[in-house]
């Protein structure tokens, strides 16, 4: 066999190669939405606890460069986390109950302090268009009131829910701490594997900027989010709004989830106003007051702060966004934006796969011309 037939049958082999590849490449991310949806029970909780371990990662290494062992590294920084997310609970969790609790009871006042709005947008719809005659709905029947022990703590709050959600969550909490135990030892035999000083090198700059990228937007955007939380929560404080920490709370987390969340946010904030409030522009004042910091916050203080090193497409958001939360619902949103920059920093240090190379003939798995004209010159200087 000559040295250019031999070479042909190479290029049909890896061109065979490429297209197994490409072929399961593209059936295995078609069938993996599906998967992860019909196993949310397990991929969920994986995939949140994995993100917060992250996100968790420089707290590890700063306990360790004082000289803890990891072990106790890692519980110290589990027992950290707790602690924010029960204190989160005991602000927005337990109030809410209550005002979930008592909401059947303020519908009446909710339609009264809504007559002058539903008045006017009556008069002006059969000003418009006076062929047209508005169905009015019967009277809403009133939900049942249900006795509703509210949760004290994130202990008490696994304990009403759902066995599942016990496990789950304790699940989370174990690949949290072994993932974190076992960090510094991880890395290390990750890049001690690799076969060249490149590869681990390579290796090592992966991890570091997946470590770096997700810690810096989960805890910058925690922080900017803690801010505008406590500024919602004093204007709240100020207008008389009952329960103004727990609104700072509920703004704060729902701004985890890019533009979605601000609006939810003043959703709910409009409908506590009209619970309150008998005026109806005094209602929707706290809403107001929510997208006001917002946009002051959206527009100002996070491009200020994050940059340009961690800006994203908003389509990418967008797709993401959907994407999670078509998969996972409200928890799958809240971890679109840590999954997006988790990806493209994968991506952006290990590269991309030449697919529109392969669509032209020159496919990843194809042998470079560089490397045909070495094996030419070699065979040439043996038949010599």
């Amino acid at each position: 066999m000559t040295t250019n037939e031999e070479l042909e049958v190479n290029r049909r082999r890896d061109r065979l190669l490429a297209s197994i590849a490409l072929s399961s490449g593209v059936g295995l991310l078609l069938a993996l939405p599906f998967a992860l949806r019909a196993g949310a029970e397990f991929f969920l909780p994986l995939t949140a606890a994995l993100v917060i371990a992250i996100a968790l990662v420089p707290l590890l290494e700063w306990l360790e460069r004082r000289g803890l062992p990891s072990g106790l590294s890692a519980l110290l920084a589990v027992v950290a986390f707790l602690s924010v997310a029960n204190t989160a609970l005991v602000l927005i969790v337990v109030p809410a109950t209550d005002w979930f609790r008592i909401l059947p009871q303020r519908l009446p006042k909710i339609q009264a302090t809504l007559a002058p709005l539903i008045d006017f947008y009556s008069q002006a719809q059969r000003f418009v268009d006076e062929t047209v005659q508005m169905l009015v709905a019967g009277p809403a029947s009133v939900a049942h009131r249900a006795a509703v022990e509210t949760p004290g703590s994130l202990l008490q709050f696994a304990a009403a829910s759902a066995p599942s959600a016990i496990i789950q969550m304790v699940f989370a909490l174990l690949i949290i701490y072994f993932f974190l135990a076992g960090w510094t030892r991880l890395r290390r035999r990750t890049i001690n594997s690799r076969g060249s000083f490149d590869g681990a090198m390579a290796v090592a700059r992966v991890i570091q900027n997946v470590v770096d990228a997700t810690s810096a937007y989960v805890m910058t955007i925690a922080t900017i989010n803690l801010c505008l939380g406590l500024a919602v929560a004093l204007a709240l404080w100020l207008i008389g709004m009952p329960s103004p920490w727990m609104w700072g709370g509920i703004v704060a987390l729902l701004n985890f989830i890019p533009y979605f969340g601000p609006m939810l946010a003043a959703l709910l904030l409009a409908l506590g106003g009209l619970m309150v409030f008998d005026d109806v522009w005094t209602a929707l004042l706290p809403a107001f007051l929510q997208i006001g910091f917002h946009l002051v916050e959206a527009n100002v203080i996070t491009p200020t702060i994050l940059g340009r090193r961690l800006t994203m497409n908003p389509l990418l958001i967008l797709v993401s966004l959907t994407f999670w939360g078509w998969v996972w619902g409200t928890p799958g949103a809240l971890l679109g934006v840590p999954l997006l920059i988790i990806v493209q920093t994968v991506v952006a240090a290990a590269g991309t796969p030449d697919i529109a190379g392969f669509l032209f003939e020159q496919g990843t798995l194809t042998v470079s011309r560089r490397k045909e004209n070495a094996t030419s010159e070699e065979t040439d200087g043996e038949d010599g």
